[in-house]
Formats: C-alpha cells, structure tokens, sequence
C-alpha cells in the first residue's frame, strides 16, 4: 500500500521591492553602531606618560642663566665670555647651605670649620676625612637613575657620565669644594661647569 503524498507547503507572498529595501535599511542601521568596548588597555598610554614624565622633571630644574644673587651667594666673577651650560643637575653651595636643584641637603658649618673638616664629620661615611658627602651622594644616585631614564627614552648611551652645574659661593672653602667633587665623581657624574658672574674684560 502506497503512502499519500503530503500536501505542498502554501507559497509565502512575494515581499515588494520597496518593503525589502526598507527592512536592508533598517538592518544596517542597526549593525552600523559600533561595538561596545567592554576593556580599556592603559599599558602603552601609561608607557607614553612615564616618558613625557621624565622629560618634565628633566626639564624642571631653574635655568642655570639665572641664578640670584644674595648676602649668602655671591658667584665668583670671570672675564671669559662662555655661554652658561643648561645641561645638568644644578648643585648650590652658599655660604650657609648645600642644595640640589632646589632642595636642601644640609646646612653647612661656619667657614673655619669647613676650611678644616669640610661639610662636618656626621655628613661623612666614614669619618671627618673621608671626602664622600653620605646625603648628597644619596640625592646624587637618584639623579642619576633619572638621567639614565632620560637617556633611553633618546636612545643614547646609558652609561656616559652625567653632567652638574656647580653654583658656589665666591668664598667657599676648597675643602668644601673638593668634597662636593669627589661625592659627584662617586655618584658617575663626571662632566662639571662651574657657574660665575660675566665681569668686564680687562684692558
């Protein structure tokens, strides 16, 4: 016995031109809104801002072109006309107190005492001879870290010495001085300018 065959399936109506480019419109409408952005990825932006950091702090430190003068620093005075270095981390010796860029690092002795003992044995890290300032070494080698900073982001080479402009009082003591240079050289600093006052040439 032979199974009937099921009834044809009713034909659906034909949808118009018109009524299809309207539901194409309306279904790219609808797929044109842009995804939603579930995650944001700071890794690269925070990349980029560390090194724009850099650059700033780098950047931070007062002009070595104006330096004020005071009853506490008077810069020595020179005939040569050399332009000011605008390179480096600015080291201030005035009479009374030794500053980087513009933070304190100590108060200094009277000038008897340091043409004697230089800064004071408690600054020292081994005793009233030793040469090496203890807190302006410290200073020193995260001044250091930074230019190391500012040299890889320019890609240059990391491991050239870093340079400091020395603002010292006409009437420091070289004992202090020597001090201040031996705890540079300690710290991989090994280019110095010395800033002075542009005196008139002699005749």
């Amino acid at each position: 016995m032979t199974a009937a065959a099921p009834p044809p399936a009713p034909r659906q109506p034909r949808a118009s031109v018109a009524a299809y480019k309207a539901a194409l419109r309306t279904a790219t409408r609808r797929n044109a809104a842009e995804p939603e952005i579930n995650f944001l990825n700071i890794t690269a932006m925070l990349d980029i801002m560390t090194i724009i950091l850099v650059f700033l702090l780098k950047s931070l430190g007062e002009s070595s072109a104006s330096i004020p003068q005071s009853d506490d620093l008077t810069l020595p005075v020179t005939t040569r006309n050399t332009p000011p270095s605008e390179e480096g981390v600015v080291i201030t010796i005035s009479k009374t107190l030794l500053m980087v860029d513009d933070k304190q690092v100590l108060t200094l002795p009277s000038r008897d005492s340091q043409v004697q003992s230089g800064v004071g044995a408690r600054h020292k890290r081994k005793g009233p001879n030793d040469l090496y300032i203890a807190p302006l070494g410290g200073i020193l080698q995260q001044a250091r870290k930074l230019d190391q900073a500012v040299r890889d982001a320019k890609k240059l080479d990391r491991n050239a010495p870093s340079e400091a402009i020395i603002v010292a009082d006409a009437s420091t003591p070289f004992r202090t001085l020597s001090e201040v240079l031996f705890t540079l050289g300690q710290s991989e600093f090994g280019q110095f300018h010395l800033m002075v006052m542009q005196g008139k040439p002699e005749q």
